[in-house]
């Protein structure tokens, strides 16, 4: 048995420079944030929080898109900003995106069927476009999509349903060991994102991994086996999925529970979230970044940041279970 694991986020930060070069504030978008991925063990791990909770900057940095201010992303054990040019290409083809808007996905330029094919071509999955037309249309199946569907096609030619699913058979072309899936069915329609989400199953019990991000607890609670809950760049809590949104331990956890009191598709975060004064103030905040908020918060909650906890078999940052 292999124990190095599969992918490991040790104490990442994320600090960006906001309100201008001078005179400006350094706002941590993500703080000592730590997740594991074993390599024996396919699972599913949902990102979850509102909007500007950090989840998107967390995935571009295990992505190898951003680079972390602090901590490391360990593929393999190896530090992914270290890795030389032929490494680097490894972990693309094992490590890959799937992003919120399909249409994003695909240069509006190229027929989706070349660049599918220059993907399986780039990563030496076929050696020719004959084999590589084959892998392709494999990966369509997958996704309940054929290959002439997409055929001489722009991107700009096809339905939103049918450019996700071309962008997530994209991604499983180099057969990944893990998917980074950045709110995946946000623009599709309600009977299409359940038909995407028992792809994602699918892909588990074919020893896939998958993080996904969302702010739709609902689909978090249907498809992921755990869950870390993200508030002003913290991972507040994480354990099991169905156990933290049915006992959740973290009062801001508690608060996200009460928004969404049941499972249901039609109720989710929709409204897209601007900082306001009070949000840019919370990031900046020494102590815990919902003790403004919180019913239960003391001078220690605003003081100093609350340490990770293990309580009942989940990791938590709060002062209340000290």
């Amino acid at each position: 048995m292999n124990t190095t694991p599969l992918l490991e986020m040790k104490n990442l930060t994320k600090e960006f420079k906001v309100g201008g070069l001078l005179f400006g504030a350094k706002l941590r978008a993500v703080e000592n944030a730590n997740l594991l991925f074993e390599q024996e063990k396919s699972k599913i791990v949902t990102l979850a929080g509102e909007s500007g909770s950090g989840k998107t900057t967390l995935g571009r940095i295990i992505l190898g898109i951003l680079k972390p201010t602090t901590g490391k992303v360990l593929y393999k054990g190896r530090d992914i900003y270290s890795l030389k040019r032929k490494e680097k290409k490894k972990f693309m083809k094992e490590v890959q995106p799937i992003f919120q808007n399909p249409f994003e996905s695909f240069n509006f330029l190229r027929r989706i069927d070349n660049y599918l094919i220059d993907t399986a071509l780039n990563f030496k999955i076929a050696n020719n476009r004959e084999e590589a037309i084959k892998i392709i249309s494999e990966a369509l199946n997958i996704v309940k999509l054929r290959f002439k569907e997409i055929k001489d096609k722009y991107v700009h030619e096809v339905s939103g349903g049918q450019a996700q699913r071309a962008a997530i058979a994209r991604a499983l072309i180099t057969n990944p060991s893990l998917l980074i899936a950045d709110e995946p069915v946000s623009m599709v329609d309600a009977s299409l994102r359940m038909s995407i989400l028992n792809i994602f199953l699918e892909l588990k019990k074919k020893k896939m991994s998958i993080l996904y991000i969302t702010h739709d607890l609902a689909t978090a609670y249907y498809i992921s086996d755990e869950i870390a809950i993200m508030l002003r760049g913290n991972i507040v809590e994480y354990g099991r999925t169905r156990e933290v949104l049915s006992n959740p331990l973290h009062p801001y956890t508690q608060m996200l529970i009460e928004c969404i009191p049941k499972p249901d598709p039609k109720k989710r975060w929709v409204k897209k979230i601007k900082l306001s004064d009070l949000e840019v103030k919370e990031y900046g905040m020494l102590g815990c970044k919902f003790a403004d908020r919180c019913p239960n918060s003391t001078t220690k909650c605003r003081e100093k940041p609350p340490p990770e906890m293990d309580v009942k078999g989940r990791t938590i940052k709060c002062w209340l279970y000290e």
